[in-house]
């Protein structure tokens, strides 16, 4: 019984002791062990002494993980320019990302890949340098070089990768989109940053169904200035007439394969990627990752969290759009084998990617809780069909992993299998809360706070909470924080997403508490951030579509908690003469569907009077979800036409 008198349930999972020894973890706590003559009987010892003394811990990961480099001190107190924390790591450190995920060159195998019409593939360590080295002769031919950027609009596919590493390699800066965004989607992002050449996909495929690319590409190019080159990589061998219809298009040249990939030695924090947010309250901010935080922070993630070893299969179901890709390409610089996989979840049949995982003999599996929970609906039990005796970890993101979905994997995917519910974000490129190894997994729960990051819950006051639900903080600094918001030279949009809430502490926007275990229980974002499946949706891109529907006057899109998921619902305020038929939903649907995305469609869209908004004229999103889920609406007064809330009380469509 625990203090309020209720069962305890054991654990769903717990490491043999012999499986702990063989962990990475371990290794590297006997290391830091010799190094410092500290022992870690617990990994909460080992987590306070990766906080308290983070110049040594991250000195030790930098050395156990064998980064390519020169270190230079791991810990500068002085820099006070800083937004948020004073601290910067590594302010002598050089090094170049690409080269310390290409550290192999072997006809080992770096990739499996699948896409949904073309069946399983694999490229060699060699086979992946000369794939990426074509890529860099031909950006060298474009004259990218230091700090230029590089956007693509690729599946997720051996190309993808090369593209990214090539860019990196010659210190360029990477940032990518899914090819099913919508032409307004893709340019509000990549018009932000002024990339000098694009690579595209002529074309993807998905459910059985291929999709052209030639008019989206022709639209985007048109709204991108900046652009001198665009790099059409075949898909649908369909690219012929997209090289015939704009002169800027080129195809790759098979370039020098005897040529090898060079790499540009650039401070610790030299821009790597730039990841974009959902566009919640207008354009995406674009997020500015360094290479050696991401490349640091991922190193400690896979090794010490995720148990990855050298020539490991890690498979992550992921677009190029989520930070989760990014996350999954540098596991090869812990030497592992990617399995890349590219199309829908359940096509041609529901177990397709668990048949994959099989068949490649996956180590790590990674997925979001919405797929485990469309596997429960199918109701899959890939442990009775397939052998997944190799997979010894599966994770689980983009939304929280309810209990229910961890009693359906160990009752019907794999019973002997560390299941890390994992929780971090686009803002850092990987996890606050996730996963350990040497630790036993309880249901509902995300089992530790990451090495290396102060993680705490605040009330409202910036007091920590002992218990009940709170603000996910983080109190120091960590490596992968953002370098910088691009197009903010002053820091200011920078501070006022993270450090505004509680002063030079990190405020995530989660909403969380702790558990008498030592672990995390995440109940969803503090804000209006619409995920859906795990898919990050920002309202102002549902709104960018509604306005090209003259029926509709105005509108207002939240997020109602169904079945253990987040469903979007779209509330409209028709015009006097329009009604809300299926002809007019059919278009509303397809607009959001073609210029967003298909992830970006509501499940219900309903008709009110009138919508609620501010005294300055801002759509009241909060207060309607708020109203439709019953809860008390304390700032009315905030709001131009209170009035309007009736209309979303009891509304009979969303108990359906």
């Amino acid at each position: 019984m625990n203090s309020h008198g209720n069962r305890i349930d054991p654990p769903l999972w717990r490491p043999t002791q012999e499986a702990i020894t063989h962990t990475r973890l371990h290794a590297f706590t006997e290391y830091l062990t010799a190094k410092t003559g500290q022992q870690f009987p617990t990994y909460d010892a080992l987590h306070t002494y990766s906080i308290t003394e983070r110049g040594s811990f991250w000195e030790a990961v930098w050395d156990f993980c064998g980064v390519i480099g020169a270190k230079g001190q791991a810990l500068c107190r002085k820099d006070s320019t800083r937004i948020g924390f004073e601290e910067r790591f590594f302010p002598e450190a050089t090094l170049n990302f690409a080269e310390n995920l290409l550290r192999l060159k072997s006809e080992d195998t770096a990739l499996f890949f699948r896409r949904e019409h073309t069946g399983e593939q694999k490229m060699s360590w060699q086979e992946l340098h000369i794939l990426t080295g074509r890529f860099q002769q031909w950006l060298e031919e474009q004259g990218v070089t230091v700090g230029d950027r590089v956007a693509a609009l690729l599946p997720n596919s051996p190309e993808a990768i090369a593209a990214l590493l090539a860019t990196s390699a010659l210190g360029a800066v990477f940032a990518s989109c899914s090819p099913d965004f919508g032409p307004r989607s893709v340019v509000d992002r990549f018009g932000q940053i002024g990339p000098k050449v694009l690579i595209v996909a002529d074309g993807y495929v998905y459910g059985g169904k291929s999709f052209h690319l030639e008019e989206k590409i022709r639209t985007i190019a048109g709204n991108l200035p900046s652009l001198k080159r665009i790099l059409v990589i075949p898909m649908l061998a369909s690219g012929e007439a997209l090289l015939n219809s704009l002169p800027s298009c080129q195809s790759l040249p098979e370039g020098d394969p005897q040529k090898p990939v060079h790499f540009k030695q650039l401070p610790f924090d030299h821009p790597l990627v730039i990841l974009f947010s959902s566009g919640t309250t207008g354009m995406p901010k674009c997020i500015v990752h360094g290479a050696g935080g991401t490349l640091l922070q991922h190193l400690k993630e896979h090794q010490l969290h995720c148990d990855v070893r050298p020539k490991d299969r890690v498979f992550y179901f992921s677009t190029c759009s989520w930070m989760m890709w990014n996350w999954l390409v540098s596991a090869l610089a812990s030497e592992a084998t990617l399995v890349l996989y590219d199309g829908s979840p359940f096509h041609p049949t529901p177990p397709v990617l668990f048949e994959y995982a099989a068949s490649t003999r996956c180590t790590l599996f990674g997925t979001s809780a919405k797929y485990i929970s469309l596997c429960a609906k199918y109701e899959l039990s890939p442990k009775a069909d397939l052998d997944l005796s190799a997979l010894r970890t599966i994770t689980s993101t983009g939304s929280p992993l309810v209990g229910d979905l961890f009693d359906y994997v160990y009752t019907h995917i794999k019973t002997d299998v560390h299941l890390a519910s994992i929780s971090g974000g686009t803002d850092i490129i990987s996890c606050f809360v996730l996963g350990t190894p040497t630790e036993p997994v309880w249901r509902g729960e995300i089992q530790s706070p990451g090495l290396g990051l102060a993680v705490d819950i605040y009330d409202e006051k910036g007091n920590t909470c002992s218990q009940g639900t709170g603000e996910l903080v983080c109190t120091q600094a960590f490596p992968s924080m953002p370098v910088c918001f691009w197009n903010d030279p002053e820091g200011t949009k920078y501070h006022a997403t993270y450090f505004e809430k509680f002063p030079h502490t990190w405020c995530h926007g989660d909403w969380a508490e702790k558990t008498e275990h030592g672990g995390f229980i995440i109940h969803g974002r503090s804000d209006t951030l619409l995920k859906p499946g795990g898919v990050r949706i920002g309202t102002a891109e549902i709104y960018a579509q509604i306005e090209t529907i003259p029926e509709v006057l105005d509108s207002v899109v939240v997020g109602q908690p169904w079945h253990g998921d987040v469903r979007i619902i779209l509330f409209v305020h028709l015009k006097d003469n329009a009604t809300l038929t299926d002809e007019l939903k059919k278009a509303i649907t397809l607009a959001i569907r073609s210029g967003a995305s298909p992830h970006h469609v509501p499940k219900k869209i309903i008709a009110v009077p009138d919508i609620p908004r501010t005294q300055s004229g801002k759509i009241s999103e909060i207060a309607v979800r708020d109203q439709i889920m019953g809860r008390i609406i304390s700032n009315r007064e905030a709001l131009a036409n209170p009035d309007s809330l009736r209309y979303f009380t009891q509304v009979p469509e969303l108990n359906t």
